[in-house]
Order: C-alpha cells, then structure tokens, then sequence
C-alpha cells in the first residue's frame, strides 16, 4: 500500500502517533549533528545492491554526481515515502547524471519488501556489518526498552536486520559532487524530517551551473 495513503487511515494516525513518542527516546543515542560536513571529502564505499551488482562509489563519481542516502527500513513509512519521492524524482535526477544510492541495515528478505511497496529501481546495498553507516556517521544503537516497544508494534529489528544488533541510522542523505565532496547534508535525529528533492535539485542545479 502507497505511503501516501497514511493520512487517509485514522488506525496508522495512532501508529505513528505512537513511534512519535517512542522516538524520543531515540533522540538522545544519536549525535546531534553529522560529523561529515559539506565540503568535507566522502567517505568511499563499495557493497552489492539488490541485483547483486557491486557498487563502488569511486566508480559512480567517475559517472556523476553521488546522491547517499540511508533509511532505516521497510517497516519505516518515512522511509517509504521518503524513497518513493526520490523514485517519482529519478528521471528528473538523472538527466544531471546524477546516481541514487540508498543503504540500509535491512537484509536482502526485507529490502525486497521496500522495493515492492516503494517501486524503487535504484540500487539499495545492504550494508551488512555497518561499514558505510559507520564511514558517514550515521549508526547508532537503538537502547532495549525501545526495541521492546518496537514489538508491540510489530517491529522486528532481528527479523528485519537478520541479526540482534539492534543498530540503525540516523535517516541522513548527502550529495557528492564529482570530486568526491560533501555538495549536501541533510542529518536530522528527527527521523521525520527528511531532505526534500526541491532542497536537493538546487544544489544540483548549482552543480550543473559550475
């Protein structure tokens, strides 16, 4: 089901409602600023998307600017709809040769979940023992009486993770112009909050014009 459907569903108003309060105790296991900052050089990393097709960023820079984000799961309808926005928006960055890379700690079981509820073509890496997270930041570890609460609404971290880590991202995007720096950041602990494609086609735009 579409996530821009929530606002139709009284029921999801409650469910979100209640990961809004969750939330918060997220907030403060987060650092409340990203330590990459722009102009900054990225982080490289390498991983296999869902295809099986190996990702390289050096590679992807040679084509074009780099646009990372990380999102947190299927089960995330920020995450959702922040990815099917960057999916109705993909032609549009792709006509500046942009690449869109998403990761994620969901496995390959739960990835194929998101794609099908998000219709994403773009490359999603499952980034496995956290290695990119760890490169930009980004991870952190979601405290136990969370993870319990997480359940009672049907998250599943082990399920969705394959593992007991219980680790996530702070749902952050950054754009790498083609000299491998930081053109973007958008970190936000408010996993609400997203960075929009009209913020991100401005500075892609500026790239472009340089």
């Amino acid at each position: 089901m579409s996530p821009f459907k929530i606002q139709k569903q009284p029921y999801k108003f409650y469910f979100l409602g209640i990961l809004t309060l969750v939330a918060g105790n997220l907030l403060f296991a987060q650092a409340p600023e990203s330590s990459i900052k722009v102009g900054d050089q990225a982080p490289s990393f390498e991983g296999k998307d869902q295809l099986g097709k190996v990702i390289r960023s050096q590679e992807l820079l040679e084509e074009g600017p780099t646009l990372v984000l990380f999102y947190r799961g299927a089960w995330c309808p920020y995450c959702r709809k922040h990815l099917k926005s960057l999916q109705d928006s993909l032609n549009m960055l792709q006509s500046k040769n942009i690449n869109v890379i998403a990761i994620t700690p969901e496995v390959e079981e739960s990835v194929a979940k998101t794609i099908k509820k998000t219709e994403a073509v773009f490359s999603i890496i499952h980034d496995k023992n956290y290695q990119i997270m760890r490169a930009f930041g980004v991870d952190f570890v979601v405290d136990d009486k969370t993870v319990k609460k997480y359940k009672t609404f049907g998250i599943n971290l082990t399920e969705s993770n394959g593992n007991d880590d219980n680790i996530l991202p702070v749902p952050a995007t950054f754009l790498i112009d083609q000299s491998g720096k930081v053109a973007y950041v958008h970190y936000d602990t408010n996993y609400k909050k997203r960075a929009s494609v009209k913020d991100i086609w401005a500075i892609v735009s500026q790239l472009a014009d340089n």
